[in-house]
């Protein structure tokens, strides 16, 4: 299994590119950024900042959107980000959430969502493609890193969209039973379009927290109610039958979500969030715990686990994943 982590833009710049350097130094393979670009700062600078004080992280977003970020400015950033950092990025893409809401705005269309992954990646590999009626190419691509891209979403037609054109999967969850279902979602698409199901490489992202166990509930908590504003989206375009009742039945509770507080410890969205509820989406407890999690995981199809790392004692867990859970999940 491969390790990633998540960083949310609302801590310092000189914090930002320290974590990453002990992320690497402890032996986690890909460095990612949430992009919301009102609630915090923007992706892009940092994510240079990330490529320089690295050699061997891969980067990229998780995730951007086809609307906040127009097409060919993505295809572009992310191409002269290849050429800083020796073709190490990736594109993690979904529909938009945070980065939308906050604009008073809705997440944009799956239609949008493929077009967009066609657009984004035909242009940071140096290839011509139509967009909006016009022929586009960047001129001072060379074409020498290829640009894989990781869809996010967990309905029906996002996994479809998925399996057929992604290199990657990203499932928001650290629960080993839906995992098993999204990718069996994921993996029948890539069959029928033809391709190899096992090429469509899955990423679990989940926040993760050694230690207390009730500690860690309640750092993490946040995270089930940020799941929640897809799921409540899922049941409004998709009969409740169409959907694991494991994903669905939580949200019942909720009450409203305020996107200021959005990915927040201790927030008030996560009132209606269980003890459950956490210890199924997030890893939490002793670091037994994470391992015989991250084991089930892997048996249910997950390649990377992206840990969520904004949860208090950051530089302390980073510290003990690679101490004491990368390398048993490698041994």
């Amino acid at each position: 299994m491969q390790f990633g982590f998540t960083l949310k833009p609302d801590i310092s710049i000189e914090r930002t590119i320290a974590l990453t350097r002990q992320a690497e130094a402890a032996g986690f393979d890909y460095g990612w950024l949430f992009d919301s670009h009102v609630l915090w700062r923007d992706p892009y600078p940092l994510l240079t900042l990330m490529a320089q004080a690295t050699t061997r992280l891969r980067l990229g977003t998780c995730v951007t959107n086809p609307a906040t970020r127009e097409p060919s400015v993505t295809a572009s950033a992310l191409a002269v980000l290849q050429e800083l950092s020796g073709g190490r990025m990736d594109l993690g893409i979904g529909r938009g959430d945070s980065s939308r809401r906050v604009l008073g705005k809705s997440p944009t269309s799956m239609k949008d969502l493929e077009q967009a992954v066609h657009v984004i990646r035909a242009l940071a590999e140096g290839r011509s493609v139509e967009f909006d009626g016009a022929m586009l190419q960047l001129p001072w691509v060379a074409g020498e890193h290829r640009l894989p891209v990781w869809v996010a979403g967990y309905g029906p037609v996002a996994l479809k969209l998925t399996g057929r054109i992604a290199d990657g999967a990203m499932l928001q969850i650290g629960d080993p039973d839906l995992i098993r279902w999204f990718v069996s979602q994921v993996r029948a698409s890539a069959e029928a379009s033809g391709r190899d199901p096992s090429s469509v490489r899955v990423m679990a992202a989940a926040p993760a927290h050694i230690g207390d166990l009730a500690d860690g509930r309640d750092r993490t908590r946040w995270f089930p109610a940020l799941v929640a504003n897809h799921v409540v989206d899922l049941v409004t375009k998709y009969p409740r039958e169409d959907l694991p009742a494991e994903l669905t039945a939580y949200i019942r509770e909720r009450e409203g979500y305020d996107y200021l507080h959005h990915a927040e410890v201790g927030s008030a969205n996560a009132s209606f969030v269980t003890d459950e509820i956490v210890d199924r989406f997030c890893l939490v407890g002793p670091a037994e715990a994470h391992i015989a999690r991250l084991r089930e995981l892997e048996a249910a199809g997950v390649d990377q686990f992206n840990l969520y790392l904004m949860n208090g004692g950051e530089e302390e867990q980073l510290e003990r994943y690679g101490r004491e859970i990368i390398p048993a999940l490698r041994g």
